[in-house]
């Protein structure tokens, strides 16, 4: 069977990895940069325990080196701007082991480094052509022009949100908008920051996201409602509006909201700006020739954090069932009610973002059982 992976992000290197020297799978992979382009590519992020669980018990080797390239995640702790805390978890009351925070540059390189003997890069698709036997042939745009590189009998999307081989198979998918603008930043000089683990700060319904990853750097994400806009205001993109919006009414934000009001001042023309969206699960098209896997297949809303980490999932699982010679249809059986669940609790979980929610009341019950039971069995409900 011969496998072509289109997009070396997460979940294609992960599969990648798994079916080298698979015996009667021949695995090429097709990456749009350039070798090392990722570099210093991205922010941060954390990884939530229910992927660390996955790589431990399909794919220990890059368990280990997950581990060891990144900064546990042990707690999680909800504060207002003013540093009044809501909430506060330790990690391991609802998880088998933590989670780890990364830069997305480190996460790259380590993921991609097993498969780079398969990897073309600098190959972006382009069309889609069919052989005389009805198997699909890719078409990429390379700096030397179109090429092809034969048939295969199965298309793989790692290609992200905006995935091309989803768009010439399924069509493009229709997005729902949550309402909500989020941005991120990655300060690389911290070594003052005060505090280190996994923490958010609510002023109103806008929030600050901060933690500190590996090199001594410290990723931001701020959110805010966009109040039935459908498009982020540019008075918003400004460091005295972001300040406005994260200091408590007649006080003054707490030391780390005051820390990071001072960074986003300092680095406003670092910040990359976005909506939160969702897409709908597409987990197969072309009759079973093509698969999707991550946010090629689910984009969600990263208020759980579940984007990379799903996609983790979807890796690991394609690759134990493609391996044993399983089909695509097995695939989706497995994924599809995980990545539904992991969906609507990442949706449900977003309520504190947007009006009316009253944040502490809204934070608050999320210590109760009904959300702590939906976070243990996100944590640990894993192939």
């Amino acid at each position: 069977m011969r496998i072509g992976i289109i997009g070396t992000g997460v979940a294609g290197s992960l599969l990648a990895e798994a079916l080298l020297d698979s015996p009667g799978i021949d695995v090429a992979a097709f990456e749009r940069v350039a070798p090392g382009e990722h570099a210093e590519a991205g922010t941060g992020l954390n990884i939530g325990p229910n992927a660390l669980k996955a790589l431990r018990r399909h794919m220990p080797a890059r368990h280990a080196a997950l581990r060891e390239a990144s900064l546990p995640w042990h707690r999680w702790f909800v504060d207002l701007a003013d540093g009044t805390r809501l909430f506060d978890l330790d990690m391991l009351s609802v998880a088998e082991e933590p989670g780890v925070r990364i830069r997305w540059s480190e996460l790259y390189r380590l993921l991609r480094a097993p498969a780079a003997g398969c990897t073309r890069n600098a190959h972006v698709l382009e069309a889609l052509e069919e052989d005389a036997a009805g198997r699909l042939v890719p078409v990429f745009r390379t700096p030397d022009g179109l090429t092809r590189h034969g048939s295969f009998d199965l298309l793989v999307g790692g290609d992200g949100r905006y995935s091309r081989l989803r768009a010439l198979t399924a069509g493009e998918p229709t997005s729902t908008l949550l309402g909500v603008c989020i941005w991120r930043l990655l300060v690389t000089e911290a070594a003052d920051c005060p505090y280190d683990d996994y923490g958010q700060w609510f002023n109103g319904n806008a929030r600050l996201l901060s933690f500190r990853v590996p090199g001594g750097a410290v990723y931001i994400a701020g959110t805010f409602p966009l109040n039935g806009s459908e498009t982020i205001p540019e008075a918003m993109k400004t460091a005295e509006a972001q300040r406005a919006l994260f200091t408590p009414d007649g006080g003054t934000p707490g030391p780390a909201v005051a820390w990071m009001l001072d960074k986003i001042e300092e680095h406003l023309p670092e910040i990359h700006w976005a909506r939160s969206a969702t897409s709908p699960v597409q987990r197969h098209a072309a009759g079973g020739r093509a698969l999707f896997l991550g946010d090629s297949a689910q984009a969600m809303v990263p208020t759980l954090g579940q984007g990379a980490t799903q996609a983790v999932e979807c890796g690991v699982v394609a690759g134990v069932v493609l391996k044993r010679g399983g089909t695509v249809a097995e695939i989706a059986a497995l994924r599809d009610p995980r990545v539904k669940f992991v969906s609507d609790f990442s949706w449900e979980a977003s309520d504190t973002l947007v009006p009316p929610c009253d944040v502490v009341a809204g934070t608050r019950a999320k210590m109760q059982a009904p959300f702590m039971d939906k976070l243990r069995q996100l944590y640990t409900d894993v192939v």
